[in-house]
């Protein structure tokens, strides 16, 4: 008896970071798109909680109790008094460490799939509850589509999508680590200003107007990463010559992700992204994608 969920990555159309906390964390306006790049999470029955991966970059994924699968597991099984005693396999297709929220999605994965394999009936709000324990941007890998996130970027309100986005994603090689991008981002903007939504990325996203959305898009933490990664610039400057409408750093990179015209613009973008020799390569995909789906159930 098997259990297999797929969960989605995402782009940040718009990343807004507030000054840091005392607790650590940053306030955001952090506008989540779902994009059509998946992880896939089986689980099986086993005597105790053991980690497996497969994929591009596997190696790089810890298969111990840090990885955000493993803590879903624990988490529900711990709500639900019972013992954590499953095999998860990751079978990954969100780069590691790419500010695509591939962790993130494992974890909402692996939650979705424990709670079909188990029969534990969580809510919505008792999964959504866990994702947000598990970390800022797992309840967003949960719900997919379209949403504004606030707080540290858990608390989630939808937003209406009027049509299909294309996007390309160029992947780096070497990951970076989000906390030292927040940090960077703290040395460079030591007076950042509240985070606040922008109205006209939002009538983008709700007309489905790709220009619109480009001349809209943003991400605070593109000059930390940038300030780590300088290579990064040759990246996002060969996808702007070969036609995006957009570029930008997704997330906290290393990842850059440029908006497209259409399929046929995506294609050929990606294509003169892999011949630039500015990345280790780059996908087409589309946006918004739903949240994580049981794919087999028990």
């Amino acid at each position: 008896m098997t259990v297999t969920a797929q969960a989605p990555a995402k782009v940040n159309a718009q990343l807004s970071v507030g000054p840091a906390r005392p607790d650590g964390y940053h306030d955001l306006a952090n506008v989540f798109l779902a994009v059509a790049l998946h992880d896939t999470v089986t689980a099986t029955p086993a005597d105790e909680l053991r980690i497996t991966c497969t994929g591009p970059d596997a190696d790089q994924v810890p298969l111990d109790r840090t990885n955000l699968a493993a803590r879903a597991a624990e988490l529900l099984a711990a709500r639900h008094g019972i013992e954590p005693r499953v095999h998860l396999h990751i079978d990954k297709d969100i780069p590691v460490a790419g500010g695509m929220a591939g962790g993130s999605a494992d974890g909402a994965a692996a939650l979705v799939a424990c709670d079909a394999l188990w029969d534990t009936r969580a809510t919505r709000a008792e999964l959504l509850d866990i994702c947000a324990e598990l970390g800022s941007d797992v309840p967003f890998s949960l719900v997919g589509g379209a949403a504004l996130g606030t707080g540290r970027g858990e608390r989630l309100a939808p937003l209406e999508v009027g049509g299909t986005f294309h996007w390309v994603f160029a992947v780096a090689d070497g990951g970076l680590s989000t906390p030292a991008v927040y940090r960077e981002f703290d040395r460079l903007s030591p007076d950042a200003p509240a985070p606040a939504a922008a109205p006209d990325l939002i009538d983008a996203l709700r007309t489905g107007d790709a220009k619109a959305l480009a001349a809209a898009l943003s991400n605070d933490l593109q000059a930390a990463a940038l300030s780590l990664r300088p290579a990064l610039a040759d990246t996002l400057a060969a996808g702007t010559a070969a036609g995006a409408l957009a570029a930008l750093v997704s997330g906290s990179g290393p990842t850059t992700a440029f908006l497209c015209a259409d399929a046929d613009a995506a294609a050929r973008i990606a294509q003169a992204l892999i011949a630039s020799g500015t990345c280790r390569t780059a996908r087409a995909t589309t946006s918004p994608a739903p949240g994580t789906t049981l794919v087999t159930g028990a």
